[in-house]
């Protein structure tokens, strides 16, 4: 990109991408002839931060330092004057710490202006550093505290006097510094040896041995003292300058004191080289002059900052093997962070960098078993894929890029493209999305077949960027100049490159457009980056007011018909290059205020929220127009823009999540009048836009929800324009895809370029997630609305409407109940009786459906409507068929409305209590006759104290015994019954129980045989006639012998009739087994001893002998009850031993015990 009068101006051509460690620099130095007299000790280093202007020969050796190899400077001169030399080499040290800072820590921020000069900006032996601006991206640390960085560590030396030694001879720097002793440690003395060539490190050596991405802290504090304190620094020429100006006898002197000094360590090396040189063939003796490692670079020599690119390699491919554990997707990200951070400062390590990262990403193994097991890889890793894809399309937009750099890595692009494991752009789903370099306005009568691709990758996007350019006249005019505009004479009719009003319009499509801006900035062209994101919004503002206009003219159909069209091919929220995000970033850092000495190199856990004040915009004709204002219109619209749900799970996740964080940078800008009115105007414009906004009046079925971005504008506005923040916030509570019809889609679009409507449904595997948002956007509103009795009933109505699910509704009923009962302050009743109406919702939607809380939020709406009063509770006890089963009704409604301490809660008097008490006793009765078998003891218990409701209950139960009821719940209430002192009733009762029992002769550890004891203990105790009653029930229903002679037993012990009812007589005689009724027990428990003795034989093992013994013996004592029942018992035992001969052991066992 080249001409223009603006700051943009062309560059030295980028350097081709090159992956080799530049090597010490040992450059040919030819020394041809004498150039001047010897050197005498030389004039020291000048302190400039002296007020003193910088004389003409600075000024010149700096430019010439920081731009031109100094091979290059000694060909083009014949003969260069020492004191030039000396300020050549003075000056081409790096001179600005963020530099350093960069390379020793995973994030500098460098202000914008500085990184857009850098390296020629600031004086040497400055102390301050300019604070400046986030990058766009990424994560600022690499956890933890920022002190432990190498670059805090290297400046704590520093300071602490660790550096000493410092020796400059040329193009090479030597220093010593010393780490103190710690606990562990003792004190160590590092040698630091650094080479550097036009203002940047080539190279750097440390006796500490460090294997990191970063340089040691040892290299930082022999930096920082090189830049700080430069009158310091013993600064020599190059040593071959030095050499050459030696004699014969001080050259052998200089050799011989040099091997003496390191005989050990050079001694064979030095003869080697001699025994060369004395060679007159040997290959040294071709080559004219000798290297120089102090020499500087050659001109042929890459000119880059020192990286390790084996450590770069070795640490992705650490973090990549952690899975995203232990930190290591942070430490991707800052690693993404630094790339950025390079690439702002112009520095080609950052494409560097990016290709070694790239290249690790593609040879994880992880993506072939992902691959092979066809599931997707997790949600760290897809953002750090996306995070990867949108750098490239950063480094590809470079506007200085060469073309033959351009192709390089589009061939690289295309390589990582065209592999099997390549991620694809939205994960698992081939969603086919329109290519990058197709702009809206154009092609109106395109299909979507031709701007679809069959597969597109991660790095799809940055290849197509690859197909961009910046050569375009308009583009060039709009990114050089604040004050572009068209001739007044030209301002009318339409227009593809200004608006109305002059100002320069840029019509691509708009997250190609942002990407450029987002380039712009990371490439260092904040000015640029600015002057086109203004234009972006100057075309969005227009494209929206044409969009309105649309919408008039087809307002009347569309309403009538229901239905709209969706006009994005790809939403602005959530797309991969995060159109929206970018541009608010880019205009917001140039309002950010901070501490202009700050410079933050790592996460240091205290982040303080920025702070942002209105800067102009620079040739805009509207008042009070600024980059704030700006940024959050462009938020506004980005976030409104109606956008169809993507498919798949990734896709519609990064939608939320791009929201989440559009809505928190949006949080942190303070309205003042002017956001305000900026907020005010851009949401009735999304109020009116019709189709073409996600809060317009007629939206597509499977629209994007906006209820998220809607509970934000509804708290930003509610200060300001309460009416307009309510009326948004209940035209988002929709949820369209939830309605039960579908309207067909107007797939029509004669009035604007490209519109496209999905005509398939995806799976929303998001909308749990968007179900919570429309609540919680639904719970602000209620909260706001608090007192107002108006707006409440409108708020409930759009939550009856459009809220479907019964769990978050009563999680708004809840939270209406606690806002509206403070703990010290009296009840908002309307609250309250909202919480209610919810209350009363859910308990209608739940009656039919199975719901793990729906006890819970039984009990919930009681206590509700006991805190709205008396009239809620007769209402919901009228009309419980409604709300509740018979059950719930009243073991748990009407139980807590008639407990003591509802009464007390209510504090009713008698007149309330009677009318409660026969609400509820009403309520008993109904349930009891619609599921006599659950409700009938409740009903009972609550008409204890009405006679009429208590016998009418009671009759309920006995015309259900004998049919729908069980001998469990027939044994329950029999029991109540004598409990309340009606032992007829319960004996009724008892009998009717016993008829629907069948006990098996092994069911000796039934559950019933305790009421099968009590019943007939019951019978005995009302007389001879109830006892005989029962008996011929027991016989008939009870077949386990052990149980029966229980029975037997008992009866035998007692008279009858020991109840004491009125009206009867008491023999006092014990009842005789011989006679009625217990002659017909007694033979009975006889025959079902015989019975299961021979049940039990049949499939008896020996272990069991012993237990069958002590059966027989408990059998010999029933025999023994009746007359001849010795008898009886003797042929019974003489049968077993006929019968069962075989079992020998057994029967030896019987004669022993019973003869």
């Amino acid at each position: 990109m080249a001409e223009g009068d603006g700051d943009l101006q062309p560059q030295p051509p980028p350097l081709a991408l090159a992956l080799a460690i530049p090597s010490t620099i040992k450059r040919q130095s030819l020394r041809p002839a004498p150039r001047g007299p010897g050197p005498g000790p030389g004039p020291g280093l000048q302190n400039t931060r002296s007020l003193n202007p910088e004389s003409l020969l600075d000024c010149a050796a700096k430019a010439v330092a920081e731009k031109w190899a100094f091979e290059r400077v000694e060909e083009r001169f014949e003969r260069i004057p020492e004191p030039v030399q000396r300020r050549i080499v003075y000056w081409s040290f790096p001179r600005n710490e963020k530099e350093i800072c960069m390379y020793s820590s995973f994030q500098c921020r460098g202000s914008a202006e500085d990184t857009a000069t850098t390296g020629s900006g600031a004086s040497v032996g400055s102390g301050a550093v300019s604070g400046g601006v986030n990058t766009t991206g990424g994560s600022s640390g690499a956890g933890g505290s920022g002190d432990g960085l190498p670059f805090r560590r290297g400046i704590r030396l520093l300071e602490s006097g660790s550096v000493e030694n410092v020796l400059q001879v040329g193009f090479h720097l030597s220093g010593t510094v010393t780490e103190p002793a710690t606990q562990s440690e003792p004190e160590t003395t590092y040698k630091v040896a650094i080479s550097f060539d036009r203002c940047k490190i080539t190279s750097v050596t440390c006796g500490c041995g460090n294997k990191d991405i970063f340089y040691c802290a040892h290299v930082v504090a022999l930096s920082l003292y090189r830049i700080r304190k430069p009158d310091q620094v013993k600064l020599r020429l190059p040593i071959s300058e030095t050499l050459f100006q030696m004699n014969r006898d001080q050259l052998q002197k200089f050799v011989q004191y040099l091997i003496t000094a390191h005989h050990t360590e050079v001694l064979p090396t030095a003869q080697k080289l001699a025994d060369e040189i004395l060679s007159s063939n040997s290959e040294i003796n071709q080559v004219h002059g000798a290297p120089d490692p102090t020499a500087g670079a050659s001109i042929d020599d890459e000119n880059c900052w020192h990286l390790d690119e084996e450590q770069v390699r070795e640490q992705v491919k650490q973090f990549l093997s952690q899975g995203g554990y232990y930190g290591s997707g942070k430490q991707l990200n800052s690693m993404f962070a630094k790339v950025r951070e390079m690439l702002r400062m112009r520095d080609s390590n950052g494409a560097r960098m990016l290709t070694l990262i790239t290249e690790q990403f593609m040879a994880d193994p992880r993506l072939s078993l992902w691959r092979q097991q066809g599931t997707g890889m997790t949600d760290k890793c897809r953002q750090l894929w996306d995070e990867l894809g949108a750098l490239w399309v950063c480094i590809v937009l470079n506007p200085h890029c060469k073309s033959d750099e351009k192709s390089c890595w589009l061939r690289q692009l295309k390589k990582w493209n065209d592999m099997d494991v390549c991620p694809l752009e939205d994960g698992n789903y081939g969603t086919e999305l329109p290519n990058i370099t197709n702009a809206l306005p154009q092609s109106p009568n395109l299909s979507q077949d031709s701007l679809a691709r069959p597969r597109r990758t991660v790095f799809t996007r940055a290849m197509e960027a690859c197909d961009l350019h910046w050569q375009d006249s308009h583009l060039q005019r709009i990114i050089s100049s604040d004050f572009y505009m068209s001739p007044t004479y030209q301002r009318e009719g339409e227009s593809l490159l200004f608006n109305c009003q002059g100002l320069p319009l840029w019509l691509e499509h708009v997250p190609t457009a942002c990407a450029r801006v987002d380039a712009l900035c990371s490439h260092g062209y904040p000015r640029e980056a600015l002057r086109l994101a203004v234009a972006i919004i100057n075309t969005l503002r227009l494209q929206q007011q044409r969009q309105l206009e649309i919408y008039k003219h087809q307002k009347k159909d569309l309403l009538q018909r229901g239905v709209t069209t969706i006009t994005n091919l790809e939403g602005w929220v959530g797309h991969p290059l995060d159109p929206v995000g970018c541009l608010f970033v880019t205009l917001t850092e140039a309002c950010r205020q901070e501490d202009e000495n700050a410079m933050d190199t790592g996460d240091s856990g205290d982040s303080k929220p920025p702070i942002f004040h209105h800067v102009p915009v620079l040739g805009c004709q509207e008042n009070g127009e600024s980059f704030l204002s700006l940024a959050l219109e462009v938020g506004l619209m980005g976030m409104g823009q109606q956008r169809v749900m993507p498919e798949g799970l990734y896709a519609q996740d990064k939608v939320c999540r791009n929201e989440e964080q559009i809505i928190g940078r949006l949080q942190e800008l303070d309205l003042d009048d002017i956001l305000v009115q900026t907020l005010r105007k851009q949401c009735i414009l999304l109020l009116e836009g019709g189709p073409f906004s996600g809060l317009g009046e007629v939206i597509h079925r499977e629209s994007v929800p906006m209820h998220t971005f809607a509970k934000y504008l509804f708290s930003a506005l509610l200060p300001h324009d309460a009416d307009l923040a309510y009326k948004l916030a209940l035209r988002a509570m929709r949820l369209q895809v939830l309605e039960s019809s579908a309207p067909s889609s107007d797939v029509t679009h004669p009035h604007h370029g490209i519109s496209v409507v999905s005509s398939r449904y995806p799976r929303w595997f998001t909308l749990g997630h968007l179900e919570s948002q429309q609540c919680e956007l639904a719970s602000t509103m209620l909260t706001a609305a608090k007192g107002d009795m108006l707006r409440l009933r409108t708020v409930l109505e759009a939550i009856q409407k459009n809220i479907h699910s019964s769990s978050l509704i009563f999680k708004l009923a809840q939270d209406a109940f606690k806002i509206a009962t403070p703990a010290d302050n009296p009840p908002d009743i309307t609250l309250l009786n909202v919480a209610l109406e919810l209350g009363l919702q859910v308990m209608r939607m739940t009656l039919s459906t199975l719901n793990w809380r729906r006890r819970e939020m039984v009990r919930w709406l009681v206590t509700c409507a006991t805190e709205v009063g008396l009239r809620a509770l007769v209402s919901i006890l009228q009309s419980w068929y409604t709300l509740f089963t018979p059950t719930e009704a009243t073991s748990i409604v009407a139980a807590t409305v008639m407990s003591h301490n509802t009464i007390l809660r209510l504090t009713l008097d008698y007149p309330q209590r009677e009318e409660l008490a026969n609400c509820a006793r009403t309520l008993a009765l109904q349930c009891a006759m619609k599921d006599p078998q659950n409700c009938a003891l409740s009903a009972l218990t609550l008409c204890e104290k009405d006679h009429i409701a208590f016998e009418t209950a009671y009759q309920i139960v006995i015309d259900a015994a004998s049919t729908g009821m069980t001998y469990s719940q027939l044994f329950t209430i029999a029991r109540y019954m004598e409990h309340r002192g009606y032992p007829l009733r319960a004996f009724k009762l008892a009998s009717l129980a016993m008829t629907h029992l069948n006990l098996a002769y092994n069911q000796d550890t039934h559950p019933a045989i305790n009421d099968v004891l009590w019943a007939c203990a019951l019978s005995h105790s009302l007389g001879k006639n109830e006892l005989a009653a029962i008996i011929p029930l027991v016989v008939k229903s009870v077949h386990c012998a052990t149980v029966l002679s229980d029975i037997l037993r008992r009866c035998t012990m007692t008279a009858p009739g020991l109840a004491g009812i009125p009206g009867r007589r008491n023999s006092g005689k014990l009842m005789s087994t011989d006679k009625a009724p217990l002659r017909q027990l007694l033979d009975a428990t006889i025959s079902a001893y015989i019975n299961t003795t021979h049940s039990r034989l049949t499939h008896i093992s020996p272990r069991h002998y012993g237990e069958f013994i002590e059966f027989l013996s408990k059998a010999r004592e029933t025999f023994l009850l009746a007359q001849d029942g010795h008898i009886q018992f003797a042929q019974f035992i003489d049968n077993l031993k006929q019968i069962y001969k075989g079992k020998k052991k057994l029967m030896m066992l019987v004669r022993e015990r019973f003869g």
